[in-house]
C-alpha cells in the first residue's frame, strides 16, 4: 500500500486491556495508506500526546472499553496545548462512558473537552475513516 504522509496515533487509554479494536482500527488505517504509531493497551493520555509529539502526528484516535473514558479522556486537549499539537484532531470511540446514557449528552461532553469526533459504541472503522480524510483534506 503507497502511504498518503499521514500519521496517526492510535491506542487505548487507562486501565483498559481490549486489544481486539485497536488492531483492526491499526489494520484498516495502515490498509489505507497511514503510517499508524500504536501505542497499545493501558495507556495514559501523556503516551498518546508524546507520541504525536514525537512523529508529528495528525491525529490521535483514542479507544476506551472498559467504560471510564470519560475520566481517561479529562483535560486532554488541554493537555495537548501545553505540548504544542493545539490543533491536533482528537478522535474517540468505543463503550466511553459508565452505563446507558443518552449519546447526544455523552457527545456533547466529549465535543465541550475538546474532542473533534466521538463515536458511539458499535460504530465501524471505515466511519471513522471516511471522518478522518475529509477533516485532514484527503
Amino acid at each position: 500500500m503507497e502511504k498518503n504522509g499521514k500519521k496517526i496515533v492510535i491506542g487505548v487509554i487507562g486501565s483498559d486491556c481490549h486489544a481486539v479494536g485497536n488492531k483492526i482500527i491499526h489494520h484498516v488505517l495502515e490498509s489505507n495508506g497511514f503510517e499508524v504509531i500504536n501505542i497499545g493497551v493501558l495507556s495514559p493520555q501523556s503516551d498518546f500526546i508524546n507520541a504525536a509529539k514525537e512523529t508529528n502526528a495528525d491525529a490521535i484516535i483514542v479507544s476506551s472499553l472498559y467504560g471510564h473514558g470519560e475520566l481517561d479522556c479529562e483535560g486532554m486537549r488541554n493537555k495537548c496545548k501545553e505540548a504544542g499539537l493545539g490543533d491536533i484532531f482528537l478522535y474517540v470511540g468505543g463503550n466511553i462512558v459508565v452505563g446507558k446514557q443518552e449519546w447526544e449528552a455523552v457527545e456533547s461532553r466529549f465535543k465541550e473537552m475538546g474532542f473533534n469526533r466521538v463515536y458511539k459504541p458499535g460504530t465501524s472503522i471505515e466511519t471513522t475513516l471516511k471522518d478522518i480524510k475529509i477533516d485532514l483534506g484527503m
